[in-house]
């Protein structure tokens, strides 16, 4: 296994350093932060990105995509954390696609769910996964409850953190049909004004919402899995794992592209800041540290395109063996348990040089004037979102025991 890019891949990552550094650096995010717009990203820049075809990248042609492959998002989020760049990638392209793509693959998706699927690839609509129910991440933990009517379900519950969520076109929604023990299904609710979002405030100034269903009222259609009953395999369950292994995968990217972007910020100040007429570069002490640093970084690298490597073991499989059932379970256990591996290093990466950064800047570390505040916010939300170390601990301990 070759833990580098391939010379499409590098040319890829180069041209999104290019156009996000040109186009959408950390100057545009304190912009929009200062603003306080509502979506938190630039609709023009998401456009463009659209335009470079980078919401296709990891979809088969069928769908409208590109058919090269996940590894293929790896240095498109390291640009985007190195420029802070928001945008509906993480929570719309990665995960609410990879979540329906993996139901086209397993015939779990009617021919109006496709169409969701590729508007947005096509960028025409984009979906935000309702997942959270508490303040940390735990897929396991759902309440929210699908009660069986005449023409449709009623939806009650709660939802918090959910990325993307003002102005998202619809939801996708983790929720149990009749009971609060029944194995968990999804459903696609286009965002017409039946729940309201409520806009959270967090420190990276991002795009948030909590939702709360009343007894909402949706038709028989949103429900995506085409049984109720608890199979070998449950296809939503399958579904939302590859759909949170991708969408842990780039975050974990994003974080490297953020520490990266940190370091080197540091380096440079090592280099130009004096004391005593003497570069505080020159001081062995803080070169140990540095040189510390650029190990982890390097290490949390390869940890993070493994899992992306790993994650295309899905593009590699038939037909014929995605209808192995235990096949494809240990596929997406395998991808799992990469990701979590990755998450779970560049957290602690993150943990190193963000508190490295602070200390290295002195008294200016934290000042919001400095950008190094702005990658220090963005890393320490990221850390949280999707699981924090401790759950990818457990996580992967339980997948490869």
């Amino acid at each position: 296994m070759k833990l580098i890019y391939n010379e499409d891949e590098r040319m890829l990552a180069d041209t999104a350093i290019e156009f996000l550094t040109s186009k959408s650096p950390v100057a545009a995010k304190r912009a929009l932060r200062d603003e306080n717009t509502e979506l938190s990203f630039d609709p023009l820049i998401w456009q463009e990105m659209i335009q470079l075809g980078w919401s296709g990248i990891s979809f088969s042609e069928t769908l409208g995509g590109h058919g090269f492959s996940h590894k293929g998002l790896a240095g498109i989020f390291e640009a985007i954390g190195n420029n802070l760049t928001h945008s509906p990638m993480l929570s719309s392209v990665v995960i609410c696609g990879g979540i329906l793509q993996q139901l086209a693959k397993t015939n779990d998706l009617s021919k109006q769910h496709i169409s969701w699927l590729e508007q947005i690839i096509s960028g025409d609509k984009r979906v935000a996964l309702a997942l959270e129910e508490g303040v940390r991440h735990d897929p396991e933990n759902i309440t929210t409850t699908a009660i069986k009517v005449d023409g449709g379900y009623r939806l009650s519950g709660h939802k918090a953190m959910v990325i993307d969520g003002v102005g998202a076109d619809a939801l996708l929604i983790v929720a149990r049909i009749n009971d609060v023990n029944a194995p968990i299904s999804l459903f696609l609710v286009a965002n017409d004004g039946r729940f309201s979002h409520n806009k959270m405030s967090v420190i990276d100034s991002g795009n948030y919402s909590s939702v709360t269903f009343e007894q909402t009222l949706i038709g028989d259609e949103s429900l995506l899995t085409s049984s109720l009953a608890a199979n070998e395999v449950n296809p939503a369950k399958s579904a939302l794992d590859v759909g949170l292994a991708l969408g842990r995968l780039c975050l974990a990217a994003e974080m490297l592209g953020a520490c990266s972007a940190l370091f080197n910020m540091t380096i440079d100040y090592l280099k130009t800041r004096e004391q005593f007429d003497v570069k505080i570069g020159t001081f062995q002490a803080l070169q140990h540290r540095a040189a510390k640093c650029f190990i982890e970084l390097e290490l949390a690298r390869s940890a993070v395109i493994n899992g992306f490597v790993t994650a295309d073991k899905l593009n590699n499989l038939q037909a014929e063996q995605s209808a192995d059932s235990a096949r494809l379970l240990q596929i997406i256990d395998d991808i799992s348990a990469a990701a979590s591996l990755a998450k779970w290093k560049v957290g602690q990466l993150s943990d190193m040089i963000s508190g490295e950064a602070v200390q290295m800047h002195g008294g200016i570390g934290v000042t919001d004037e400095l950008d190094v505040g702005l990658y220090l916010k963005r890393i320490r939300v990221a850390q949280m979102s999707l699981g924090d170390s401790d759950f990818h601990l457990a996580h992967y301990a339980a997948l490869t025991e």
